[in-house]
C-alpha cells in the first residue's frame, strides 16, 4: 500500500526536521545516559528508573521513525499559492453567516494542523468546504451539531 502524502508547509516542514534533529542528537543520548544509570543501580529486573528510561527510549525511537516516514513523504506548499481562491497555504477570514463572528484561519495540511493556533486541516469540515472557493462565497459546513454558514471575506 503506498505511503499517504504528508502536506506541509515551509513551517511545518523546518519544525518536524528541528524536532527530529533535537530527538536523534539530544534525547537519544539523555535517555542512554539515564539508562546507564539505572543499570550502575544493579539489578535491573526491577528497577523502575531502568524501566522507565527503556519505555521512553521506546517512544523516541517510534518518534523518530515516524518523523522520517512523514518527511520522506512530504510535500511542501507554498504559503502564498494565490488569493483568487482558497488553497492549501491559504490565510482566510470567515464570517459565521448565523451569528456574524469572524475568524482566521490558516489551511494545512493534517500533520501541521492546529486549532489552537487557528491553523485547520484541509481535511477537516471547514477545510474540506472552503478549499476551492473564491472571496465572497458562503459555504456550507456538516458537523455533528448540524449544518453552519461561512462566507469567506478574504482569502491571504
Amino acid at each position: 500500500m503506498p505511503e499517504k502524502e504528508v502536506i506541509l508547509t515551509v513551517e511545518g516542514l523546518k519544525k518536524l526536521e528541528n524536532e527530529l534533529e533535537q530527538l536523534k542528537s539530544v534525547r537519544r543520548r539523555e535517555v542512554a545516559e539515564r539508562i546507564k544509570q539505572a543499570i550502575d543501580f544493579g539489578d535491573i529486573s526491577e528497577n523502575s528508573e531502568y524501566d522507565d528510561a527503556k519505555n521512553e527510549q521506546a517512544f523516541i525511537e517510534g518518534r523518530i521513525i515516524t518523523l522520517e516516514k512523514m518527511l520522506r513523504n512530504a510535500r511542501v506548499i507554498d504559503d502564498q499559492e494565490g488569493n483568487e481562491v482558497v488553497g492549501l497555504g491559504s490565510t482566510i477570514l470567515l464570517k459565521d453567516m448565523d451569528f456574524g463572528d469572524e475568524e482566521e484561519y490558516t489551511i494545512v495540511g493534517s500533520a501541521e494542523a492546529d486549532p489552537g493556533t487557528n491553523k485547520i486541516s484541509n481535511e477537516s469540515p471547514v477545510g474540506k468546504a472552503v478549499l476551492g472557493n473564491a472571496k465572497g462565497t458562503v459555504v456550507e459546513v456538516n458537523v455533528p451539531a448540524g449544518i453552519l454558514h461561512y462566507q469567506i471575506v478574504d482569502i491571504k
